[in-house]
């Protein structure tokens, strides 16, 4: 199985996407190879990852500007077609500028830059990224934004619960979910969600920086290694 790993102008997390992705099924066939913006070529991969940084400095807004990069079509196209797209904290940004996703992404509540170690529960394991781990699972991750506020309009809100896209939320150690464990502001503490099709999921943390023990955390492996494709 290949993951792309899409990098564009300003990305900073491609190359832990790469890592990540690679470590997460050693020498069991599964390459991640990057994929530049300016491509339209998606290299015959499995699964898509649009990674976290800046891209494009984020000037108008984060991903308003990577949305148009020639490679997205592609990556719209194939997403569509129902194959396995994760967005990554500005990937995540992308995705909802893009339509792939509902909602937006706005600057933090307090308006300042937040990095840190946050915990955040598995809602649901039917996607290709979370079948990895148990509903209900607690999952200790790192963040790193200033636009993480996950906004939705009232109706979307309610269609994302009703239809269960809400992969991740905020929560305590405990796996509470409550005011205090939401670093962002973020409705109802969503840290992740998904498309209705379950094959397109955006979350604010980071899983790559969460891959070996080393880095603090393992938890974000399994989000790379359950990944299967769906064809």
């Amino acid at each position: 199985m290949h993951i792309g790993v899409v990098v564009f102008p300003g990305s900073n997390c491609d190359h832990d996407a790469l890592h990540a992705a690679t470590l997460a099924s050693p020498g069991a066939g599964q390459a991640a190879v990057p994929l530049w913006h300016e491509s339209t070529d998606l290299q015959g991969c499995d699964v898509i990852v649009l990674p976290g940084g800046f891209s494009y400095g984020d000037y108008l807004r984060t991903g308003a500007i990577a949305r148009f990069s020639p490679i997205m079509a592609a990556v719209a196209k194939f997403a569509r077609d129902g194959h396995p797209v994760l967005g990554i904290c500005n990937g995540f940004q992308i995705l909802c500028e893009a339509g792939l996703l509902p909602g937006a992404l706005l600057r933090n509540a307090g308006l300042r830059f937040l990095c840190r170690q946050v915990h955040v529960r598995v809602e649901s394991t039917a996607t290709p990224f979370s079948g990895g781990y148990e509903a209900g699972q607690v999952l200790q991750v790192p963040i790193a934004h200033g636009d993480g506020n996950y906004f939705a309009a009232p109706e979307t809100l309610a269609q994302l619960e009703r239809r269960r896209q809400v992969i991740f939320r905020y929560c305590t150690a405990a796996g509470e979910i409550t005011p205090e464990a939401n670093p962002n502001g973020s409705q109802r503490n969503v840290a992740g969600i998904c498309n209705e099709g379950r094959n397109v999921v955006g979350l604010m943390p980071h899983p790559e920086r969460a891959s070996e023990a080393g880095l603090g955390s393992a938890d974000g492996l399994a989000m790379f290694a359950a990944l299967q494709p769906c064809r």
